[in-house]
Protein backbone atom coordinates (compact mmCIF):
# COMPACT_ATOMS: atom_id res chain seq x y z
CA UNK A 1 0.00 0.00 0.00
CA UNK A 2 2.92 2.39 0.62
CA UNK A 3 3.93 1.86 -2.88
CA UNK A 4 0.51 2.92 -4.39
CA UNK A 5 0.39 5.95 -1.70
CA UNK A 6 3.69 7.11 -2.98
CA UNK A 7 2.69 6.56 -6.77
CA UNK A 8 -0.50 8.61 -6.18
CA UNK A 9 1.43 11.48 -4.66
CA UNK A 10 3.85 11.69 -7.24
CA UNK A 11 4.90 15.03 -8.05
CA UNK A 12 4.38 15.54 -11.86
CA UNK A 13 6.30 19.04 -12.57
CA UNK A 14 9.37 17.27 -11.49
CA UNK A 15 9.72 15.49 -14.45
CA UNK A 16 7.15 16.88 -16.81
CA UNK A 17 5.17 19.79 -17.88
CA UNK A 18 2.56 17.73 -18.94
CA UNK A 19 -0.91 17.96 -16.13
CA UNK A 20 -3.86 15.90 -15.71
CA UNK A 21 -7.62 17.53 -16.54
CA UNK A 22 -10.40 15.78 -14.42
CA UNK A 23 -13.65 16.54 -16.76
CA UNK A 24 -16.44 16.00 -15.04
CA UNK A 25 -20.08 16.22 -16.28
CA UNK A 26 -23.59 15.46 -14.97
CA UNK A 27 -25.16 12.13 -15.53
CA UNK A 28 -28.31 10.79 -16.93
CA UNK A 29 -30.37 10.80 -13.57
CA UNK A 30 -29.73 14.42 -13.05
CA UNK A 31 -27.88 13.46 -9.49
CA UNK A 32 -24.84 11.52 -10.40
CA UNK A 33 -21.60 13.03 -11.45
CA UNK A 34 -19.52 11.26 -13.88
CA UNK A 35 -15.43 12.02 -14.61
CA UNK A 36 -12.21 11.21 -16.73
CA UNK A 37 -9.09 12.16 -16.89
CA UNK A 38 -6.94 13.05 -19.91
CA UNK A 39 -3.05 14.79 -20.17
CA UNK A 40 -2.70 17.93 -21.83
CA UNK A 41 0.50 19.08 -22.62
CA UNK A 42 0.82 21.88 -20.10
CA UNK A 43 -0.82 24.29 -17.44
CA UNK A 44 -4.10 25.28 -18.21
CA UNK A 45 -5.30 28.74 -17.06
CA UNK A 46 -9.30 28.88 -18.94
CA UNK A 47 -11.70 27.05 -19.84
CA UNK A 48 -11.17 28.39 -23.25
CA UNK A 49 -8.00 26.67 -23.95
CA UNK A 50 -9.04 22.96 -23.45
CA UNK A 51 -10.08 20.74 -26.02
CA UNK A 52 -13.54 19.65 -26.10
CA UNK A 53 -14.02 16.08 -25.70
CA UNK A 54 -16.32 13.23 -25.59
CA UNK A 55 -17.63 10.27 -24.06
CA UNK A 56 -20.48 7.26 -24.16
CA UNK A 57 -23.60 8.30 -23.85
CA UNK A 58 -25.14 5.05 -24.13
CA UNK A 59 -23.73 4.21 -20.91
CA UNK A 60 -24.77 7.34 -18.88
CA UNK A 61 -28.38 7.27 -19.81
CA UNK A 62 -28.49 10.09 -22.21
CA UNK A 63 -27.53 8.71 -25.92
CA UNK A 64 -28.92 5.51 -27.64
CA UNK A 65 -26.18 3.01 -28.78
CA UNK A 66 -26.98 3.46 -32.21
CA UNK A 67 -25.90 7.32 -31.56
CA UNK A 68 -24.06 7.45 -28.41
CA UNK A 69 -21.14 10.18 -28.82
CA UNK A 70 -21.55 12.83 -26.66
CA UNK A 71 -19.32 16.04 -26.54
CA UNK A 72 -18.57 17.72 -23.59
CA UNK A 73 -17.33 21.81 -23.62
CA UNK A 74 -15.48 22.87 -20.73
CA UNK A 75 -17.51 25.63 -18.69
CA UNK A 76 -15.30 26.30 -15.50
CA UNK A 77 -11.40 24.77 -14.12
CA UNK A 78 -10.85 24.36 -10.44
CA UNK A 79 -7.73 23.11 -8.91
CA UNK A 80 -7.13 19.54 -8.39
CA UNK A 81 -6.97 18.68 -4.46
CA UNK A 82 -6.34 15.02 -5.23
CA UNK A 83 -3.72 15.18 -8.01
CA UNK A 84 -2.50 18.97 -7.00
CA UNK A 85 0.08 20.68 -8.62
CA UNK A 86 -0.85 21.83 -12.14
CA UNK A 87 -3.58 19.59 -12.37
CA UNK A 88 -6.89 20.52 -12.94
CA UNK A 89 -10.94 19.96 -12.31
CA UNK A 90 -12.72 20.70 -15.24
CA UNK A 91 -16.70 21.41 -15.13
CA UNK A 92 -18.38 20.70 -18.24
CA UNK A 93 -21.64 20.11 -19.55
CA UNK A 94 -23.13 18.25 -22.80
CA UNK A 95 -23.78 18.77 -26.30
CA UNK A 96 -24.95 16.36 -29.44
CA UNK A 97 -22.66 16.66 -32.12
CA UNK A 98 -24.35 18.62 -33.76
CA UNK A 99 -23.81 21.56 -30.77
CA UNK A 100 -27.35 21.36 -28.98
CA UNK A 101 -27.80 21.13 -25.82
CA UNK A 102 -28.95 17.67 -24.50
CA UNK A 103 -31.93 17.35 -22.30
CA UNK A 104 -29.99 17.07 -18.79
CA UNK A 105 -27.67 19.74 -19.81
CA UNK A 106 -29.03 22.39 -17.40
CA UNK A 107 -26.27 24.86 -17.57
CA UNK A 108 -27.05 25.81 -20.94
CA UNK A 109 -30.51 27.66 -20.16
CA UNK A 110 -29.06 29.04 -17.57
CA UNK A 111 -25.91 31.07 -19.00
CA UNK A 112 -29.04 32.03 -21.42
CA UNK A 113 -30.76 33.62 -18.53
CA UNK A 114 -27.76 35.03 -16.20
CA UNK A 115 -25.97 36.62 -19.64
CA UNK A 116 -29.35 38.44 -20.13
CA UNK A 117 -27.93 42.25 -19.46
CA UNK A 118 -30.75 42.80 -17.27
CA UNK A 119 -29.38 40.15 -15.11
CA UNK A 120 -26.20 40.85 -15.70
CA UNK A 121 -26.66 44.48 -14.43
CA UNK A 122 -28.16 43.30 -11.19
CA UNK A 123 -24.87 41.23 -10.27
CA UNK A 124 -27.21 38.40 -8.38
CA UNK A 125 -25.24 36.79 -5.38
CA UNK A 126 -25.71 33.57 -4.16
CA UNK A 127 -24.98 31.78 -1.12
CA UNK A 128 -26.17 27.94 -0.99
CA UNK A 129 -26.23 25.51 1.58
CA UNK A 130 -26.05 22.51 0.79
CA UNK A 131 -26.98 19.79 3.36
CA UNK A 132 -26.98 15.94 2.95
CA UNK A 133 -26.33 12.80 4.71
CA UNK A 134 -23.50 10.37 5.31
CA UNK A 135 -24.51 6.75 5.01
CA UNK A 136 -22.91 3.34 6.08
CA UNK A 137 -22.34 1.57 3.19
CA UNK A 138 -23.34 -1.78 3.24
CA UNK A 139 -26.91 -1.18 4.82
CA UNK A 140 -27.71 2.62 3.50
CA UNK A 141 -28.49 3.43 6.94
CA UNK A 142 -27.07 7.06 8.40
CA UNK A 143 -23.23 6.58 9.94
CA UNK A 144 -23.03 6.47 13.59
CA UNK A 145 -26.62 5.32 13.49
CA UNK A 146 -26.87 1.51 15.63
CA UNK A 147 -27.60 -0.73 12.37
CA UNK A 148 -31.41 -1.46 11.97
CA UNK A 149 -32.22 1.00 15.16
CA UNK A 150 -31.81 4.46 15.86
CA UNK A 151 -29.86 7.00 17.68
CA UNK A 152 -31.64 9.05 20.64
CA UNK A 153 -33.69 12.17 19.46
CA UNK A 154 -32.89 15.17 18.17
CA UNK A 155 -31.43 17.87 19.93
CA UNK A 156 -27.88 17.07 20.55
CA UNK A 157 -26.32 16.81 16.93
CA UNK A 158 -26.90 20.25 15.63
CA UNK A 159 -23.70 21.62 15.72
CA UNK A 160 -22.57 18.97 18.05
CA UNK A 161 -19.27 17.74 19.28
CA UNK A 162 -18.09 14.34 20.85
CA UNK A 163 -18.36 10.42 19.39
CA UNK A 164 -21.69 10.34 21.14
CA UNK A 165 -23.33 13.77 18.73
CA UNK A 166 -21.12 14.11 15.51
CA UNK A 167 -20.81 11.39 12.27
CA UNK A 168 -18.52 11.44 9.92
CA UNK A 169 -16.46 14.85 10.85
CA UNK A 170 -13.13 13.39 9.45
CA UNK A 171 -14.97 13.50 5.89
CA UNK A 172 -16.84 16.71 6.37
CA UNK A 173 -13.31 18.72 7.48
CA UNK A 174 -11.38 17.08 4.58
CA UNK A 175 -13.98 18.34 1.90
CA UNK A 176 -13.86 21.71 3.42
CA UNK A 177 -10.24 22.40 3.23
CA UNK A 178 -10.20 20.70 -0.31
CA UNK A 179 -12.83 22.53 -1.74
CA UNK A 180 -10.93 25.55 -0.48
CA UNK A 181 -7.69 24.52 -2.38
CA UNK A 182 -9.41 24.19 -5.14
CA UNK A 183 -10.58 27.44 -5.51
CA UNK A 184 -14.74 26.89 -4.31
CA UNK A 185 -16.05 29.41 -2.12
CA UNK A 186 -16.53 27.46 0.13
CA UNK A 187 -17.74 29.85 3.38
CA UNK A 188 -18.83 27.30 6.37
CA UNK A 189 -19.61 23.69 7.67
CA UNK A 190 -21.64 22.45 10.25
CA UNK A 191 -23.61 19.50 11.85
CA UNK A 192 -27.34 19.51 11.24
CA UNK A 193 -29.96 18.53 13.10
CA UNK A 194 -30.36 14.83 12.32
CA UNK A 195 -27.41 12.90 13.42
CA UNK A 196 -25.24 11.64 10.68
CA UNK A 197 -26.21 14.92 8.17
CA UNK A 198 -24.25 17.84 7.89
CA UNK A 199 -24.32 20.99 5.71
CA UNK A 200 -21.68 23.28 4.01
CA UNK A 201 -22.37 27.09 2.48
CA UNK A 202 -21.18 28.19 -1.28
CA UNK A 203 -21.00 31.25 -1.81
CA UNK A 204 -21.32 34.50 -1.81
CA UNK A 205 -21.12 33.65 -5.90
CA UNK A 206 -22.11 35.18 -8.56
CA UNK A 207 -24.82 34.16 -11.47
CA UNK A 208 -23.45 30.92 -12.79
CA UNK A 209 -20.40 30.10 -11.16
CA UNK A 210 -23.03 29.37 -7.97
CA UNK A 211 -23.88 26.13 -10.27
CA UNK A 212 -20.16 25.46 -11.16
CA UNK A 213 -19.30 25.51 -7.64
CA UNK A 214 -21.78 23.41 -6.09
CA UNK A 215 -21.65 20.77 -8.78
CA UNK A 216 -17.82 20.65 -8.40
CA UNK A 217 -18.15 20.52 -4.46
CA UNK A 218 -20.48 17.59 -4.62
CA UNK A 219 -17.98 15.82 -6.87
CA UNK A 220 -15.07 16.36 -4.62
CA UNK A 221 -17.36 15.39 -1.43
CA UNK A 222 -18.47 12.34 -3.35
CA UNK A 223 -14.50 11.62 -4.41
CA UNK A 224 -13.59 12.12 -0.68
CA UNK A 225 -16.51 9.76 0.51
CA UNK A 226 -15.54 7.22 -2.31
CA UNK A 227 -11.90 6.70 -0.03
CA UNK A 228 -13.63 6.73 3.00
CA UNK A 229 -16.36 3.78 2.03
CA UNK A 230 -19.37 6.03 2.88
CA UNK A 231 -22.23 6.96 0.77
CA UNK A 232 -23.06 10.41 0.41
CA UNK A 233 -27.11 10.56 -0.20
CA UNK A 234 -28.82 14.22 -1.27
CA UNK A 235 -32.34 12.81 -0.37
CA UNK A 236 -34.57 15.31 0.75
CA UNK A 237 -36.05 13.24 3.15
CA UNK A 238 -33.50 10.25 3.96
CA UNK A 239 -35.24 9.05 7.42
CA UNK A 240 -38.92 9.06 7.42
CA UNK A 241 -40.74 9.93 10.80
CA UNK A 242 -39.57 12.63 13.28
CA UNK A 243 -36.23 13.85 12.12
CA UNK A 244 -35.33 16.62 9.81
CA UNK A 245 -34.87 16.49 6.40
CA UNK A 246 -32.36 17.76 3.65
CA UNK A 247 -31.87 21.32 1.85
CA UNK A 248 -30.46 23.28 -0.38
CA UNK A 249 -31.55 26.97 1.01
CA UNK A 250 -30.18 29.23 -1.87
CA UNK A 251 -29.79 32.84 0.04
CA UNK A 252 -30.18 35.57 -2.68
CA UNK A 253 -29.43 38.78 -3.61
CA UNK A 254 -29.13 41.57 -6.45
CA UNK A 255 -27.52 45.00 -6.79
CA UNK A 256 -30.51 46.79 -5.93
CA UNK A 257 -31.45 44.51 -2.94
CA UNK A 258 -28.26 45.30 -1.24
CA UNK A 259 -28.43 49.44 -1.88
CA UNK A 260 -30.08 51.70 0.24
CA UNK A 261 -33.92 51.01 -0.04
CA UNK A 262 -33.18 47.24 -1.18
CA UNK A 263 -35.22 46.14 1.34
CA UNK A 264 -38.35 47.14 -0.60
CA UNK A 265 -37.15 45.53 -3.57
CA UNK A 266 -36.78 42.68 -1.63
CA UNK A 267 -40.22 42.64 -0.49
CA UNK A 268 -41.25 42.85 -3.78
CA UNK A 269 -39.26 40.27 -5.21
CA UNK A 270 -40.42 37.67 -2.58
CA UNK A 271 -44.08 38.85 -3.99
CA UNK A 272 -43.09 37.46 -7.57
CA UNK A 273 -41.82 34.18 -5.67
CA UNK A 274 -44.94 33.61 -3.85
CA UNK A 275 -47.23 33.77 -8.07
CA UNK A 276 -45.03 31.51 -9.36
CA UNK A 277 -45.05 29.01 -6.19
CA UNK A 278 -46.35 25.99 -8.41
CA UNK A 279 -43.16 26.45 -10.83
CA UNK A 280 -40.36 26.82 -8.47
CA UNK A 281 -41.50 24.23 -6.26
CA UNK A 282 -42.07 21.62 -9.58
CA UNK A 283 -38.15 22.91 -10.18
CA UNK A 284 -36.67 22.57 -6.93
CA UNK A 285 -35.88 18.63 -6.39
CA UNK A 286 -37.26 15.41 -6.60
CA UNK A 287 -39.24 13.73 -3.49
CA UNK A 288 -39.16 17.56 -2.10
CA UNK A 289 -43.16 16.83 -0.48
CA UNK A 290 -41.62 14.16 1.94
CA UNK A 291 -39.69 17.37 3.50
CA UNK A 292 -41.59 19.86 3.16
CA UNK A 293 -44.62 19.24 5.15
CA UNK A 294 -45.11 22.04 7.76
CA UNK A 295 -42.57 20.60 10.40
CA UNK A 296 -39.06 20.07 10.73
CA UNK A 297 -38.04 24.05 9.82
CA UNK A 298 -40.15 23.82 6.83
CA UNK A 299 -43.48 25.54 5.46
CA UNK A 300 -45.78 23.46 4.08
CA UNK A 301 -45.39 22.40 0.29
CA UNK A 302 -48.41 23.79 -0.71
CA UNK A 303 -48.57 27.01 0.66
CA UNK A 304 -46.37 30.34 0.47
CA UNK A 305 -45.28 32.46 2.63
CA UNK A 306 -42.35 34.45 4.09
CA UNK A 307 -41.21 35.89 7.74
CA UNK A 308 -38.53 37.73 9.52
CA UNK A 309 -36.19 35.20 10.99
CA UNK A 310 -38.83 32.37 10.62
CA UNK A 311 -37.44 29.01 9.84
CA UNK A 312 -41.23 27.64 9.33
CA UNK A 313 -41.32 30.04 6.35
CA UNK A 314 -40.97 29.21 2.41
CA UNK A 315 -38.63 32.58 2.31
CA UNK A 316 -36.99 34.15 5.17
CA UNK A 317 -35.34 37.50 5.35
CA UNK A 318 -32.75 37.96 8.43
CA UNK A 319 -33.24 40.60 11.15
CA UNK A 320 -30.19 42.20 10.03
CA UNK A 321 -31.75 42.75 6.67
CA UNK A 322 -34.71 44.08 8.50
CA UNK A 323 -32.55 46.60 10.32
CA UNK A 324 -30.50 47.54 7.63
CA UNK A 325 -33.26 48.33 5.05
CA UNK A 326 -30.81 46.29 2.69
CA UNK A 327 -29.43 42.76 2.43
CA UNK A 328 -30.65 39.39 1.35
CA UNK A 329 -33.27 36.78 1.80
CA UNK A 330 -33.26 32.93 2.10
CA UNK A 331 -35.43 30.52 -0.24
CA UNK A 332 -35.95 27.52 2.04
CA UNK A 333 -37.93 25.60 -0.11
CA UNK A 334 -35.10 23.62 -2.69
CA UNK A 335 -34.41 20.20 -1.66
CA UNK A 336 -30.79 18.55 -1.02
CA UNK A 337 -31.08 17.36 -4.59
CA UNK A 338 -31.74 20.23 -6.57
CA UNK A 339 -30.11 21.32 -9.87
CA UNK A 340 -28.41 24.61 -8.61
CA UNK A 341 -28.05 25.34 -12.50
CA UNK A 342 -31.93 25.67 -12.28
CA UNK A 343 -32.82 27.00 -9.16
CA UNK A 344 -30.22 29.91 -9.43
CA UNK A 345 -31.61 30.75 -12.71
CA UNK A 346 -34.89 30.88 -12.01
CA UNK A 347 -34.49 32.58 -9.12
CA UNK A 348 -32.97 35.32 -11.13
CA UNK A 349 -35.57 35.26 -13.91
CA UNK A 350 -38.67 35.45 -11.47
CA UNK A 351 -37.77 38.29 -9.87
CA UNK A 352 -35.64 39.99 -12.24
CA UNK A 353 -37.26 39.38 -15.58
CA UNK A 354 -40.22 37.92 -15.28
CA UNK A 355 -43.66 40.98 -15.12
CA UNK A 356 -46.73 39.39 -13.54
Amino acid sequence: MSVISDLINLNLSECTKKIIAEYIWIGGSGMDLRSKARTLSGPVKDPSELPKWNYDGSSTGQASGEDSEVILHPQAIFKDPFRRGDNILVMCDAYTPAGDPIPTNKRHNAAKIFNNPVVATEEPWYGIEQEYTLLQKEVNWPLGWPIGGFPGPQGPYYCGAGAANAFGRDIVDSHYKACLYAGINISGVNGEVMPGQWEFQVGPAVGISAGDEVWTSRYILERIAEVAGVVVSFDPKPIPGDWNGAGAHANYSTKSMREDGGYEIIKKAIEKLGLRHKEHIAAYGEGNERRLTGKHETADINSFKWGVANRGCSVRVGRDTEKAGKGYFEDRRPASNMDPYIVTSMIAETTIVWKP
